[in-house]
């Protein structure tokens, strides 16, 4: 098992080395994250490679028998580069140039960003091929976080041109498929498409949808140039990964299509940042780890693990004495098997002045330092439960076309597509059941329950895979808005909707209404339900049922006679369709009543307290987490506040 720090050596004197490492090592720690953010002082000029600094920096954590991640330094170039080849910026959506400083400001089509790339890579990871202490390559840093994924310059214009008429060979297929006689839109070539700046109302939707392909076709074509550069030269002992951020549903490319690439995966997990008053939800950060976890179906590495508040120019919440390190505990539960927190120390010059780590300003070993060394005694003794599979009965199925299709066009100003998620997989996570979140793109076949949140991009070939997978048994939860439009964000024609999954669901939604913000409707349960009240918020779909059981209706005038959740029998399985935004007591009574019906194991908890089973050896196993500020009294054992605990069962 990896646990350890991001230092950053270069931010203090030389002579100050030795004592930091042995610091670290003193705390627990066998590995460190070093480079990502130093290719000036690689190449100091161009040409000029000097590899002297972190020599000595490696030769310093062998002393001390501490393994090394290294990360190409990418996400910061020099200044004499930039001086040299503006072209290498990114463009904003007004057209300005994005100058030097700050970070990741370079442009993924620039011809010459990608030939300095490679030559900064090939000289650093050629220098340390046959370093053994060296035992992974970290690529670049963060893609597409902090707007980074979009540039608006005439490089990228140019290159979204090319691969527009590349997938549609034809200015006439573009048309046909866009619908461009809409507006008179219509192209004679592809040099007269315009890159999605403003305009007056919005741009046609197939070009919105093929824009967001284009960007995360644009990410993940320079991580495979930079990943095979790094695979051809690096030794053989030494493994590649990048770090995600977080807030995935928000960027504009598909992280699948890096993961792909990689020997494992890394993510930087921050429960709280600079702004934010308290940290988010704790089904919110088990989420994230479920996604990471789905990107390669197999545990993963964190490389920036929270310790301290967080805050470039604005300072967020403080994490409570133990809340951190109950975050790294947390992530263990989900799947994480390696993880560094962030950071050694605190900086006291630059942009991240006020993102604190373990060791704060006045260099002390501190509260935060004693829960790293606690946190990495303790679970060390875990290591092999830690390492072991997560086997999931539920999975919870995104479509990043689906997302983009969303965010360009809302339908509601109320719309986020991560809430629409968590509204779904919220009621599965309070009963501590294991999910898989992943793309619709890789097999579900072996799980007994999909949930489908607001999936309204359904083509044929999806929903024969529904089809097929609710015949052999399994059970589909769909949300609102499903099966509405095709692959090129078109609304289905002479298809009543739910398109492609009617006959499975057993209804027909001939009308829908967005419902304006903190306004609700009520709904009323039958059958089983009888009797017990709802509010259904932000959007509802007017469902007519066919063969479904209807096990809540609207409870209004004129929409009485018009079904809000219902559930149908096909084939072996079932499938449950939610037409709007449920309150919490609702929904988690529809999942409870799955959860039975599919036999899936789960344990119920005190709110606040995660509760996660483990295989392991043929023994089961406990990993508890206290997200509360109060004790917890669980199976007569009592959880301190952010207390954590793995045990055998």
């Amino acid at each position: 098992m990896y646990l350890g720090v991001d230092y950053y050596p270069e931010h203090w004197e030389a002579n100050r080395i030795e004592e930091d490492i042995g610091r670290i090592k003193q705390m627990g720690a066998n590995i460190i994250r070093i480079g990502e953010f130093a290719w000036h002082l690689m190449e100091p000029k161009e040409g000029q490679y000097d590899f002297s600094f972190f020599d000595g920096v490696v030769e310093k954590a062998k002393q001390y028998d501490i393994n090394i991640m290294f990360g190409t330094p990418t996400a910061t170039f020099p200044a004499w580069l930039a001086k040299k080849y503006p072209s290498i910026l990114s463009e904003d959506k007004s057209g300005n140039k994005r100058v030097f400083g700050g970070r990741r400001q370079y442009c993924f089509h620039s011809d010459r960003y990608q030939e300095y790339t490679k030559k900064i890579v090939e000289k650093l990871v050629h220098h340390y091929r046959n370093e053994k202490a060296i035992i992974a390559w970290q690529i670049d840093n963060e893609f597409g976080h902090e707007g980074s994924d979009l540039c608006y310059c005439e490089q990228c214009h140019r290159k979204f041109q090319e691969f527009l008429k590349e997938k549609y060979e034809t200015i006439q297929e573009l048309n046909h498929r866009y619908g461009t006689i809409f507006w008179g839109q219509t192209y004679n070539d592809f040099d007269e498409i315009p890159i999605p700046k403003d305009t007056i109302t919005i741009h046609n939707p197939g070009l919105l949808l093929d824009w967001s392909r284009f960007r995360s076709f644009s990410i993940k074509e320079y991580a495979k140039m930079q990943i095979a550069f790094v695979r051809q030269l690096k030794g053989e002992h030494q493994q590649i990964t990048h770090n995600f951020a977080g807030g995935f549903f928000e960027k504009f490319y598909d992280h699948n299509e890096v993961a792909d690439q990689l020997d494992f995966v890394s993510y930087d997990n921050y429960p709280v940042w600079g702004g934010l008053s308290k940290p988010l939800e704790p089904a919110q950060i088990a989420m994230a780890h479920d996604f990471m976890r789905g990107l390669k179906n197999k545990n993963y590495w964190i490389v920036e693990e929270l310790m301290g508040a967080q805050g470039h120019d604005v300072i967020g919440y403080l994490p409570r004495p133990n809340q951190a390190k109950m975050w790294a505990y947390q992530a263990m539960a989900h799947g994480c098997a390696n993880l560094l927190f962030f950071r050694w120390r605190s900086m006291t010059k630059g942009a991240e002045q006020f993102c604190l780590g373990i060791i704060d300003h006045d260099n002390e070993e501190g509260r935060k330092y004693q829960e790293v060394q606690s946190f990495m005694n303790e679970v060390q003794k875990y290591q092999e439960v830690i390492r072991s599979e997560i086997k999931s009965d539920i999975a919870i199925l995104y479509s990043y076309d689906n997302i983009w299709s969303w965010n360009h066009q809302r339908q509601s100003p109320s719309f986020d597509f991560t809430k629409e998620l968590l509204r779904l997989y919220r009621p599965f996570y309070v009963r501590n059941t294991n999910i898989d979140v992943i793309s619709t793109e890789k097999d579900f076949t072996k799980y007994k329950i999909l949930v489908v949140p607001v999936m309204q991009m359904i083509d044929e070939k999806l929903g024969k895979a529904f089809e097929n997978f609710v015949k052999q048994g399994g059970t589909i939860v769909y949300s609102f808005r499903a099966g509405i439009r095709d692959r090129d964000n078109n609304i289905h024609f002479k298809n009543v909707f739910p398109c492609f999954i009617g006959e499975m669901t057993g209804i027909t939604i001939k009308e829908s209404e967005p419902l304006p913000p903190n306004h609700y409707v009520n709904i009323i349960g039958k059958e089983e339900f009888q009797g017990t009240k709802g509010t259904c918020s932000f959007w509802r779909d007017l469902i007519i049922p066919e063969n479904a059981r209807v096990l809540y209706g609207y409870d209004d005038q004129f929409y009485g006679n018009r079904a809000c959740i219902t559930e149908n029998s096909y084939g072996k399985g079932k499938v449950y369709y939610i037409g709007g935004a449920i309150d919490e007591d609702t929904l988690q009574s529809i999942m409870d009543k799955i959860i039975h019906e599919k036999s899936i194991v789960h344990i119920k908890s005190p709110k606040g307290l995660e509760v996660y089973e483990r295989e392991y050896n043929h023994k089961k196993w406990l990993f508890i987490n206290n997200h509360t500020s109060q004790e917890i009294i669980f199976e007569n054992r009592t959880i301190s506040p952010y207390g954590s605990k793995i045990m055998e069962k």
